[in-house]
């Protein structure tokens, strides 16, 4: 697939810089296969980067004295690329394969090693790109089902729900929970206004900034309180912004 043959962005972190600039000059031998994006010396500054970039892979040194790669990557808040383990001591192969690691590469790095590590990253990327591209047309299909569900992405996995089968969704800063009708919660990494995007108008409401409550499982409304009572008896506060808009559409 013509997706799987662009150029790898690659991140390089260790803390030796002759190190960093060997392992950038055995890369120049593959530069219209892969480009290194940015090198770091310090594991701080590479985290801080790469939580808000996501390159194709990250090629990450095991020995650092203030943080070690295996810290490193269970820091890492952005996982969604390969991980090569580049070390001089082979006994942190095995661990480094059991940390989720793609390959490992021994110093000094062998050419030959580095290209079956770029074979594998392609590989990988290619899977991941599958994969995507499969979610896409999960989502595509759903929204135009004649019985249109609510699609949920969560967990590396898509959940299709009925509107009838939620009773309201909570926020918790950039994370919000559903609460479904047989007790279930589903926790997300969205905040509450992208869920309430996922979420058809004509039955759900933002009745409060933390709060959007189904409609059709509104059981009481207390006027003087500002709050409502579910079915499922779970009381939710009306803040005063919303009050109006609310009564308008009861």
């Amino acid at each position: 697939m013509q997706e799987t043959n662009r150029m790898i962005e690659a991140v390089l972190v260790d803390d030796e810089i002759k190190a960093l600039q060997s392992l950038s000059w055995e890369l120049t031998n593959f530069s219209d296969e892969i480009n290194v994006g940015a090198s770091f010396t310090d594991p701080l500054e590479a985290l801080h980067y790469l939580e808000k970039n996501t390159p194709d892979c990250l090629f990450l040194d095991i020995e650092m004295p203030t943080m070690d790669g295996f810290q490193f990557i269970q820091k890492l808040t952005n996982k969604n690329f390969p991980v090569v383990i580049t070390t001089a001591y082979n006994q942190y192969a095995i661990k480094a394969l059991k940390n989720e690691a793609i390959d490992y590469l021994l110093k000094p790095i062998d050419t030959d090693d580095l290209k079956d590590t770029i074979v594998k990253i392609k590989k990988h990327n290619s899977k991941n790109f599958t994969a995507e591209r499969l979610e896409k047309m999960l989502l595509n299909f759903n929204a135009n089902a004649i019985h249109k569900r609510i699609t949920i992405s969560t967990d590396g996995k898509l959940l299709f729900l009925e509107s009838d089968e939620i009773l309201y969704a909570e926020s918790d800063g950039n994370y919000s929970t559903i609460f479904l009708e047989d007790g279930q919660k589903i926790v997300l990494t969205k905040k509450l206004k992208e869920v309430n995007g996922l979420l058809p108008e004509d039955s759900f409401f933002r009745i409060h900034n933390s709060y959007i409550i189904n409609l059709h499982k509104i059981k009481e409304f207390l006027k003087t309180d500002g709050y409502v009572i579910l079915k499922s008896n779970h009381k939710i506060p009306v803040s005063r912004q919303k009050k109006s808009d609310f009564l308008d559409l009861l």
